[in-house]
């Protein structure tokens, strides 16, 4: 990891309080180093609040003045924060940062404390925070820049015995920082909230000392500085540090339950009892960014009781989920499944503004792995069986569609689970599920999908149900169309978006775990990719024409991978199966998607059939004249390349060049597997033959795609050298 260019300072004025010793020191000298001028605030009292001196802050003004920085010492109680504003602007002119640091202890119990050990604890901490970044908050606002930091601790996220006043004073900081981001934010004023664990006059004697030995202020002091720096746009965030480690800390609040059916309804302590597992559940806890966001919920459920489609909020009890989709989560969806702006049969799933904009028919099945991760379902046919993501398998899936999808709406998925099969190695899970319009009431969708648990087996269960949508194989002959398409290597981490965030798909240490070398591609969307790919052959593109899909999920495929979609048409029902290209390997069969129509005078030409002239076809004829005249010297290179043509993002051509035999043809390789596949536009393809587009540039552009040994296709240098002196 390459250090970036130094964070700078330099013109800023700092203002920490209680920086005479610990953090507020620790940060003094931190931003003096980096060219801030500071004001050292420290009223020089002891950690209970008493006594004062001002030895403590001159003693960090002269280390800063020592090592060539500028500084000012300010002697006053923060509770006259206007008067240590006041030495930053009569000293330095200005302030750009205020560092709330200052703290007192008084630790009783609750029962023995006394109001003055309450109030000081919150004039220091509370009113004192309160006093002087209000006292530097005009500065900002004129200046339209600011930054704040407010101090809490552990005790007060989560409470300690003894500590009830500073506790609640800290966690009153948080509040007060919330409210601050919002009101600063539009004006380049942002407060955040630092979390720190590191030795202080605060717990210099309670922490046992060789643990305070790792607890240095100098690694929490860098985190604090980062927030308060120019580049930084954290607002309105809880940062934990200790130990040279830093995390942001959320509130978080379970999916929680619906106590009463309808707005006509009263709620009684018995509905509360019988909801409360719900209520506490936080297997699927949501944080909220704003008060607007939890208000939109509330809005939401105030919805569904008046239409009555109550579902207890978003919790699995009932085995429902409900959800408020929008445009853009069906042109992420789009996007996840290798749709393009290059390809303008996806722009209408792309664009909202788009004459013909629509969401593709397969939305819904986003819902299944969503809901099984985080339900008790799978206990209701098998007790005990506990979840383990990665031993998780998508076997099959089954959609049926009988409207078109919204581009936005609010949906109910109701799950059952149909029948659980012993399969010895594992279980098989059959899972339906069938999504409702919130507001209609109106079904749109019903499906299937069985899920292998790897090792869940050996419990003397049946080994087939009738309840199974079964598969399908393809008809005994060559398909009647192929369309290939290379995955992105972001592939996954962007189809996770849509909500399938299992670490399998791009954690590596996940993946190993799960058995994979890497991580690998979701079902789903090597699933997506394919119905993209019989839409378009065979409805014209038009996503009104889907019915239903059935699929075998076989293979893994690893983001990067070319995805091949061969087709057969029976009737209204295409056959497809899909294979990585790379290796040849089915990683979708005994598929079919059955449409209302098919748009024959909207097919598609088979890529591999050569239909369409294109003017590279002259440089792959030119190529071959070489391989066949120069059989010896070809066959040294020892390698099976495979070129897919495009035109404005389609597959047109895929034209094999086989080394190893001499040989050039058009169509995918006889036999075996391709050592490299290059995907290229038609006319870069010729500008890189004439020699007016280099290979390297092309591909660092991203306009020349290579799977595969990379290193091989160098190799090929004296093939286009021989195209272009012909051509």
């Amino acid at each position: 990891m390459t250090r970036s260019e130094e964070l700078r300072f330099d013109g800023r004025v700092v203002v920490v309080t209680g920086a005479g010793a610990g953090l507020g020191r620790a940060y003094a000298l931190l931003f003096a180093s980096r060219g801030a001028s500071v004001v050292v605030n420290d009223l020089g009292g002891g950690r209970h609040g008493d006594g004062s001196s001002t030895k403590t802050a001159d003693t960090v003004v002269e280390e800063i003045k020592r090592n060539g920085g500028k500084a000012v010492a300010n002697y006053n109680s923060v509770l006259d924060g206007a008067k240590i504003i006041k030495t930053a602007i009569d000293t330095f002119g200005r302030v750009d940062v205020v560092v709330n640091n200052a703290g007192i202890l008084r630790d009783k119990s609750f029962a023995k404390m006394s109001d003055t050990d309450w109030d000081l604890i919150q004039d220091v901490h509370l009113k004192g925070a309160y006093k002087t970044t209000q006292a530097a908050w005009p500065y900002f606002i004129k200046q339209n820049y600011g930054r704040v930091i407010m101090t809490t601790s552990n005790s007060g996220l989560y409470g300690n015995f003894g500590q009830s006043n500073y506790s609640s004073a800290k966690m009153a900081l948080v509040g007060l920082a919330n409210t601050l981001a919002i009101e600063g934010g539009k004006r380049n004023i942002y407060t955040n909230v630092i979390v720190p664990t590191a030795v202080s006059r605060l717990t210099e004697d309670i922490m046992p000392p060789d643990f305070l030995d790792h607890l240095k202020p100098e690694l929490i002091a860098p985190v604090v500085v980062w927030l308060c720096h120019d580049k930084c746009t954290e607002n309105g965030s809880i940062i934990e540090s200790a130990l040279g480690w830093a995390g942001k800390c959320h509130l978080v609040r379970a999916s929680g339950s619906t106590l009463r059916q309808s707005l006509s309804q009263d709620v009684t302590p018995e509905d509360v009892e019988q909801n409360w597992a719900a209520v506490t559940n936080m297997s699927s806890a949501k944080h909220f960014d704003s008060i607007e966001h939890v208000t939109g919920q509330f809005m939401t459920a105030i919805e569904e009781m008046k239409s009555g489609n109550t579902n207890n909020g978003n919790s699995t009890q009932d085995n429902s989920l409900t959800h408020t989709y929008t445009t853009r989560d069906t042109i992420l969806y789009a996007l996840g499944v290798g749709a393009t702006v290059q390809d303008t049969s996806d722009m209408r799933y792309l664009y909202e503004n788009h004459e013909d904009f629509a969401a593709l028919p397969t939305f819904y099945v986003l819902y299944g792995p969503v809901f099984v991760m985080s339900s008790r379902i799978f206990e209701e046919g098998l007790p005990g069986f506990q979840i383990d993501p990665m031993k998780m398998l998508h076997g099959e899936q089954y959609l049926e569609v009988y409207k078109s999808v919204p581009t936005e709406a609010t949906v109910r998925t109701q799950f059952k689970l149909l029948d659980v099969l012993d399969k010895g190695s594992g279980a098989v899970f059959i899972i339906q599920h069938e999504t409702f319009d919130s507001v209609s009431g109106d079904k749109l969708s019903t499906g299937q999908m069985s899920i292998f648990a790897v090792g869940g087996g050996g419990f003397q269960g049946n080994r087939t149900s009738s309840n199974i949508v079964p598969t399908i194989d393809p008809p005994n002959r060559k398909p009647d169309a192929s369309v290939t398409q290379q995955t992105s290597y972001d592939q996954a981490a962007l189809y996770r978006l849509s909500g399938d965030t299992n670490p399998l798909h791009i954690d590596a240490n996940m993946a190993v775990i799960g058995g994979h070398k890497r991580p690998i591609l979701h079902g789903l969307c090597s699933f997506g990719f394919s119905v993209r790919h019989v839409l378009k052959t065979y409805a014209g593109g038009d996503p009104s024409a889907f019915k239903a899909i059935k699929v075998r999920f076989a293979k893994p495929v690893l983001p990067g991978q070319t995805l091949r979609t061969d087709m057969w048409q029976n009737g209204n029902r295409i056959h497809f199966q899909t294979y990585v290209t790379e290796t040849n390997v089915p990683v979708l069969t005994g598929a079919y998607i059955d449409l209302k129509e098919v748009k024959v005078n909207q097919l598609q030409p088979n890529p591999c059939s050569g239909t369409e002239n294109l003017e590279s076809d002259a440089v792959f004829v030119t190529i071959g004249e070489y391989v066949k005249a120069n059989p010896e010297e070809v066959k040294k290179v020892n390698a099976v390349f495979v070129y897919h043509i495009l035109s404005k993002g389609t597959l047109q051509a895929t034209w094999t060049l086989d080394l190893k035999k001499a040989e050039m043809y058009k169509g995918e390789p006889k036999s075996g597997k391709a050592d490299a596949t290059l995907t290229i536009e038609d006319a870069d393809m010729i500008q890189m033959a004439l020699g007016k587009l280099n290979p390297q540039t092309a591909f660092m552009r991203r306009k020349l795609k290579i799977t595969g040994n990379i290193m091989l296709t160098q190799k090929l240098k004296t093939l286009m050298e021989a195209a272009k002196s012909k051509l």
